[in-house]
């Protein structure tokens, strides 16, 4: 029996998370040290599971299967595309630097506060959601996946509720109480979408007989299973529902701005970054493969609740004082390109959106923590509070413009690749939708450049005068991001070469081809 590569890679940080809570109080920087150790663990898993993919290969390698619930026909099956692979790099890579930079977090209150914050429950925390967001990318069982789905909720609720950002302008008091609210709207937001995919996930078992992904896949392409086309837009809806929750898609986005505005720095990059990736792969990986035709008759309306996205957005982005919620709504802007390639039915859309993941997971990143080291520093989230910081941080201030402007995708910076092939994919086959969206890439460049203008040029503000530049922590955090930005804008080959094939065969379970561009014959 060879090696559960795929189940090691999940199980990891999920002992590291016990075995991190079960440190002793006194003993907090052990702790640190062993979520880190895991997580360094856990990515050189990752990185076996990236070396040992063929892309040309079968589509699900590396696979695994377990009798589990066998009445009920459930199994523990799990198995990685291109797709699921990218993403799974991602997120392990990710989980180390959101670690370092919540170093202090998570350190007990100032002298008399009778609130005391348990530093290993934190970070016991980030690696439960670590093992819970790589089981999902893994898991080709339908039940299977909505249960680390929703259960990844769980210390989701904590993180955001529990270790709240410090720098609030209204007092300790007002900040737990928007904390405590952010993070109950986020779950009923989540549990709403996802007891409604519950709904459609047993549907679909009545329908198929099992929870088999690649099971009921091949029986929709060879014709031995038939929905009617009623049942099948139910139940995609129920799907996609909760996907776009967690995604998240206009209208379903409210509770972003709370979570990220009020959560931590590194929770805000664990939130974006990393957890909400799990909805857009499974518009990828479940949407589109076992309800294809329903995918196509959901599209236009979904890529018009995209173009709002990206607009709306970009829109509220401009327009918002708070630093953290104002990458919160870029996020939002660039989730709707993301559900825009997904659905324009291209390979250059798809392909765009998948890179889009990780590159919008790099550069979301990269701006966050430097954003939480400049807030450490002032103690304020008001864009207002700044001014001048370039002068006397100029390292800090470069580390933010290079974050900044792989947002607003810049030619050289990796979003810009995946961004430029969002476009031409949705322009080959919607040319309107595609114009429209064009302005989601003015109004970033409007509200990054404004950010940085206001928060590191012009007069230095006395209350910045004295601000450090980074130490040596916060650089070995935001260096490594910084270069990944750069490699993969100027050479994104490896990553296209992993991801290409399985966007061809998710195009194949569609039955759609690229648009042949019309050449107008010579005369």
């Amino acid at each position: 029996m060879s090696f559960p590569l795929l189940t090691a890679t999940a199980v990891l940080p999920a002992i590291g998370a016990i075995a991190t809570a079960a440190v002793p109080a006194a003993q907090r920087t052990a702790a640190k040290w062993l979520a880190l150790l895991v997580s360094l663990g856990t990515l050189a898993l990752a990185i076996t599971v990236l070396i040992r993919f063929d892309p040309g290969g079968d589509r699900y390698q590396l696979t695994e299967s377990h009798s589990w619930i066998a009445d009920f026909g459930v199994r523990y099956e799990l198995g990685v595309d291109g797709i699921a692979v990218a993403l799974i790099a991602l997120t392990a890579l990710l989980i180390p630097f959101i670690i370092l930079a919540g170093w202090h977090d998570a350190d007990p209150l100032e002298t008399g506060s009778k609130r005391w914050r348990p530093t290993q429950g934190f970070f016991a925390l980030i690696l439960a959601v670590e093992a819970m967001v790589i089981i999902s990318f893994e898991a080709t069982d339908v039940f299977l996946f909505y249960i680390f789905f929703e259960a990844m909720l769980i210390p989701m609720y904590f993180l955001i509720g529990g270790f709240g950002d410090r720098a609030h302008e209204h007092g300790e008091k007002v900040a737990s109480t928007q904390r405590s609210y952010a993070a109950v709207k986020f779950l009923l937001y989540n549990l709403v979408g996802g007891l409604i995919m519950l709904a459609a996930v047993i549907g679909l078992y009545v329908v198929a007989g099992n929870f088999s992904l690649q099971e009921i896949a091949e029986a929709r392409a060879n014709g031995t299973l038939d929905m009617a086309t009623n049942t099948e837009r139910w139940l995609f809806l129920g799907f996609f529902f909760a996907f776009a929750v967690k995604a998240p898609l206009w209208p379903l986005h409210t509770w972003l701005p709370n979570a990220m505005g009020e959560a931590t720095a590194p929770v805000a990059v664990l939130i974006t970054a990393v957890v909400d990736k799990v909805g857009t792969f499974a518009m990828l990986r479940f949407c589109l493969q076992l309800f294809p035709e329903a995918s196509k008759w959901a599209t236009p309306a979904i890529l018009v609740l995209a173009l709002i996205s990206i607009v709306y957005g970009a829109l509220l982005a401009v327009g918002q004082r708070d630093m953290k919620r104002l990458i919160a709504y870029a996020s939002i802007s660039h989730f709707g390109f993301i559900i825009m390639g997904i659905f324009a039915m291209t390979s250059q859309g798809q392909s765009g959106a998948t890179l889009y993941m990780v590159n919008h997971g790099i550069s979301t990143a990269a701006l966050m923590l430097v954003a939480g080291f400049l807030i450490s520093r002032r103690g304020s989230r008001l864009i207002a509070d700044y001014g001048g910081v370039q002068k006397v941080a100029p390292v800090l201030a470069g580390t933010f413009l290079i974050g900044g402007l792989a947002t607003l995708s810049l030619p050289g910076l990796a979003p810009f690749v995946s961004e430029f092939l969002v476009l031409v994919g949705t322009f080959t086959r919607y040319p309107v939708i595609g114009i429209i969206a064009t302005f989601g890439i003015v109004l970033a460049a409007l509200y990054v450049l404004v950010l940085y203008q206001r928060t590191m040029t012009g007069p230095v503000k006395p209350e910045v005068s004295a601000m450090p530049d980074l130490r040596v922590r916060e650089l070995v955090v935001v260096a490594p991001l910084v270069a990944l930005l750069l490699f993969l804008g100027v050479y994104p080959k490896p990553l296209t070469d992993i991801v290409n094939p399985a966007v061809q065969q998710t195009m194949s379970d569609v039955q759609k081809k690229d648009p042949q561009p019309e050449v107008e014959a010579a005369k």
